[in-house]
């Protein structure tokens, strides 16, 4: 099972990311990332609202991904915007569905589209990346 691994970026505009195990408990590390660093960036009001975010597309990537692992980032290339995202090794993109009264689950993309300016699926060679950008106040 692959170790969780956190690194910050040396160069660029600020950023975060980690590599954690693909199993549903790397949930709460992420969200843990991702409620420090809209604090750290001055935009506390960001993070509640972004571990809800980060937490659907773990789940996400959870459930249908492949491989062991996943990789949780944070960036913030403009003052007030967070853009957060889950990397996997899938290429299927999400597929927002209609859940009835009764589902437990398919609720997690349209909560996002919700809370989120943004939202897309970058292709990437070997899977993908499924981001949001939350923007704050500033």
């Amino acid at each position: 099972m692959p170790q969780p691994t956190s690194r910050a970026r040396p160069t660029g505009h600020p950023g975060y990311s980690e590599t954690l195990p693909r199993e549903p408990e790397s949930a709460a590390t992420a969200r843990r990332l991702v409620r420090i660093s809209p604090s750290v960036w001055e935009l506390a009001e960001l993070a509640e609202d972004t571990a809800l975010v980060i937490s659907e597309l773990v789940a996400n990537a959870v459930q249908h991904a492949r491989r062991e692992s996943i990789r949780v980032t944070m960036e913030r290339p403009e003052t007030a915007c967070v853009p957060a995202g889950v990397v996997d090794f899938s290429k299927a993109p999400p597929a927002p569905r209609a859940p009835d009264d009764e589902s437990e689950s398919g609720r997690g993309l349209a909560l996002m589209a919700e809370l989120a300016k943004n939202w897309g699926t970058e292709a990437l060679p070997w899977g993908k990346r499924v981001w949001a950008e939350l923007e704050g106040k500033r």
